[in-house]
């Protein structure tokens, strides 16, 4: 059977890493992990209880492409709460997670063989989804020295897209709002697409993020359920687009996916009140953040630049190996802690680089530095 070129994707690391610890615990390993990047928690419990209401006096068909409009004017009101926003909930598309946000982002955007820049160490799927569209992602190595985000200087030339995740994955790091402000402009100036990727909003440690609609409407905006709203496994996010853009969007969702799942997008809509009970979360994650900053040093890790929010320490390993595959592999084997080689986010120097999650509980994050730190001492002693 022929294939495409455009089948030709790299694989998620990740998913394979996460396979690896499954087998080792269906042998009746220990393990403890630092390599999802997804809450342990579940759904809010308000989530779960509507939609259970609703199973029993609904039948949960078809909605409509852009989304439930209760649900798309509640997420409006997100932007009221968080950012001082006054939204249109017109501009607001509810999607199948942010991975569909994406799909549909690149693809009303972006025409074959156009150029879309992203900073790297990124989120993989940017590359891999561009490439899947016939698009040609372009690279923009960053520093530490940067917080591992891009300078305005530094974007590409004959680029028609730029991408840009605050907080970041695999670094946690955010762009202020005077950083924000300049990458946006540049973009404008240049008629560069400019796409944020928000999703990890609300999972901040110290000042809150900037959502780039604070700086400009002309702009796509993509965010998710997933993270804060601890629902990654009910695929619902949302995207904001400029008015003139919605139903472009709108076109292309019908077609490509009908409309989101209804169940998830009930939950959602209850997940949204259920702040109280989201924020006792992140106070756990900041907590798991105290423990990283201090663990991750005394293991040996000492090369990281302190996460501003999500869930993740980036750190730079290339003191201890050029291999970050192998040397993940081997930390799963020899001290039973999962994690993400670098190769996932940077396909030129991830393979000294490992991300460290730390969505777990405070417990299994205590026990995966205690056996961290044991390896690196027994691996310093051979």
């Amino acid at each position: 059977m022929r294939n495409s070129r455009r089948g030709d994707v790299d694989p998620f690391i990740v998913m394979d890493v996460m396979e690896a610890a499954r087998a080792a615990e269906a042998a009746g390993r220990s393990i403890i992990h630092m390599e999802v990047g997804q809450p342990s928690t579940p759904a809010p419990a308000g989530a779960r209880a509507a939609l259970a209401a609703a199973m029993d006096s609904d039948a949960l068909g078809y909605t409509v492409s852009l989304g439930l409009p209760a649900l798309r004017s509640r997420i409006a009101k997100l932007y009221r709460d968080w950012y001082g926003l006054d939204l249109d909930p017109a501009r607001v598309i509810v999607t199948a997670g942010s991975s569909a946000a994406f799909l549909l982002a690149f693809t009303a955007l972006f025409d074959a063989g156009e150029r879309v820049a992203m900073g790297e160490p990124g989120y993989p799927s940017y590359r891999q989804i561009l490439k899947a569209l016939s698009l040609e992602p372009v690279g923009i190595p960053t520093a530490a020295a940067d917080r591992y985000q891009p300078r305005p200087e530094a974007l590409p030339g004959d680029v028609q897209g730029l991408i840009v995740a605050s907080p970041g994955n695999p670094s946690g790091t955010m762009l202020d709002r005077a950083a924000m402000t300049a990458l946006i402009e540049a973009a404008a100036n240049r008629g560069i697409a400019f796409v944020s990727d928000e999703i990890y909003h609300g999972l901040h440690y110290g000042d809150r993020a900037v959502s780039a609609l604070e700086i400009s409407d002309d702009v796509y905006v993509i965010n998710s359920f997933s993270k804060y709203f601890s629902m990654t496994g009910w695929r619902v996010g949302w995207m904001v687009v400029p008015t003139d853009h919605v139903r472009l969007v709108e076109r292309l969702a019908q077609n490509m996916f009908i409309c989101p799942p209804h169940a998830s997008q009930v939950a959602a809509l209850a997940a949204l009140d259920c702040i109280p009970e989201l924020e006792a979360n992140r106070a756990v994650y900041a907590e798991n953040r105290r423990l990283m900053l201090e663990g991750l040093p005394k293991a040996g890790f000492t090369r990281i630049a302190p996460p501003d929010g999500a869930f993740y320490v980036y750190a730079d390993v290339s003191e201890l190996t050029d291999n970050s595959l192998a040397f993940a592999a081997e930390i799963l084997e020899k001290a039973g802690v999962a994690v993400t080689p670098g190769l996932d986010f940077d396909p030129d120097r991830g393979a000294r680089t490992l991300r460290f999650s730390y969505a777990r509980s405070t417990a299994d994050i205590a026990e995966g530095l205690r056996r961290l730190e044991a390896f690196m001492a027994a691996r310093g002693r051979t």
